[in-house]
């Protein structure tokens, strides 16, 4: 998962310092819970850069932790148009789907990050917790 840590790491480089400032700042006011705050300096960083994906999958996780789940998913879609394999958006995004019991579109979601990112053994938890779940339904 180490390869993991360091793709993560590539995508939180902006390429500006200020920028990658904002980012930070954001990424410490969510583990502060300050979700709000959060969301402004993500907000800062996307008005600086509106092509910076990992400043939208931060708002996403910060609308999510502020349980504004229509901001979060429209963010999450934008982190995924910027870049379409980003696992971690993608993994909100089935995490979405499970909270508004849309359980066979979870595990579509999931299955698609774990052909990215097939070491996850907490995607496979869940694909497999979602599978037993299903089972007897049609999928």
């Amino acid at each position: 998962m180490r390869l993991v840590g360091r793709i993560q790491e590539e995508w939180g480089k902006s390429g500006s310092p200020s920028i990658d400032l904002l980012l930070k700042r954001g990424q410490d006011a969510l583990l502060l819970g300050s979700f709000e705050s959060a969301i402004d300096h993500f907000t800062a960083a996307i008005d600086h850069d509106p092509e910076f994906a990992e400043a939208y999958n931060g708002r996403a996780t910060a609308y999510y932790m502020a349980d504004e789940i229509g901001p979060s998913i429209a963010d999450i879609r934008k982190t995924l148009e910027l870049n379409p394999r980003h696992f971690g958006a993608m993994i909100g995004f089935a995490a979405i789907l499970e909270e508004i019991e849309r359980p066979e579109a979870a595990l579509e979601v999931y299955r698609e990050v774990s052909a990215l990112v097939p070491a996850d053994g907490n995607v496979q938890e869940a694909i497999d917790r979602l599978e037993q779940e299903l089972e007897g339904q049609s999928l």
